[in-house]
């Protein structure tokens, strides 16, 4: 008898041993979950990818180059870049004008591009005119620098509107580097009754109208200048001014000095 109770008690043991108790089954190693990918596949292609591929990381979106005097412009956009590449919370203040730079390329909104026709190139000429004259055709919006060779340099421009064309000849008198505007008063008063009201005076700067250099021309009220809003090269928009490209007025101007010959036809 002793020794039947004794076997049943090893034999109880034994299965005691090979199960787990209940409380520790929660600690225990569990099997890996397998999900068959024919139940995956419908979700993973709504997030826009094939099962076991990487999305690929979407391009930067395109930035407007602006113009700030006395800046290395490519420096302060990279400085920009970094900054918004890093989390939010390890983000440091860039300087306000790099911020100002930064603001504004995310704000304007995306213009139309010129015709590349108006883009700067070298072309035949066969005029009469000598070596570095400013020769502006109003009526096909093209400003020549002549060289010799019998070539000139040609740049696409903005021209006066009806009612505001004029022809002559005269002579650069000065030239400034990001000038400041201040418009005529008969330009406000016009402005004015069309319910839009212009400042007295606007510092230079990417916003001022006139762009990033200026050439004045002789006592007139006329300018070849920049203009921050480069889609209106090749028409005849301004009030009698010649407006370029600030990449093409700033190259005029290092080509050209105070005396220069400028004909307007």
């Amino acid at each position: 008898m002793k020794k039947s109770l004794a076997l049943a008690g090893v034999a109880l043991a034994a299965a005691l041993a090979a199960q787990p108790s209940a409380a520790q089954d929660r600690y225990g190693q569990r099997p890996p979950l397998v999900v068959s990918p024919d139940l995956t596949a419908p979700w993973v292609m709504q997030l826009g990818r094939a099962p076991g591929r990487q999305l690929a990381r979407q391009p930067r979106a395109e930035q407007r180059q602006v113009y700030y005097p006395g800046r290395d412009n490519a420096a302060v956009d990279r400085d920009a870049l970094r900054v918004m590449d890093k989390p939010r919370g390890q983000r440091s203040a860039l300087p306000a004008p790099d911020r100002q730079i930064r603001t504004a390329a995310i704000q304007r909104p995306v213009q139309p591009q010129i015709n590349p026709i108006y883009l700067p190139q070298v072309v035949a000429y066969d005029g009469p005119e000598k070596p570095g004259t400013i020769v502006i055709d109003t009526t096909k919006n093209f400003l020549y620098l002549v060289e010799s060779g019998g070539q000139a340099r040609r740049y696409g421009v903005g021209t006066g509107k009806p009612g505001f064309e004029w022809s002559g000849t005269h002579k650069v008198t000065q030239k400034r580097e990001w000038p400041d505007w201040r418009p005529p008063a008969e330009m406000i008063a016009r402005e004015k009754a069309k319910g839009r009201h212009l400042p007295v005076h606007m510092a230079g700067g990417p916003e001022n109208p006139l762009g990033a250099r200026a050439l004045y021309l002789g006592s007139t009220l006329y300018r070849i200048h920049g203009t921050n809003q480069p889609w209106t090269i090749g028409q005849s928009v301004s009030s009698g001014c010649i407006r370029m490209r600030n990449e093409d007025v700033m190259d005029l101007y290092e080509r050209v000095g105070v005396g220069t010959k400028v004909i307007v036809i």
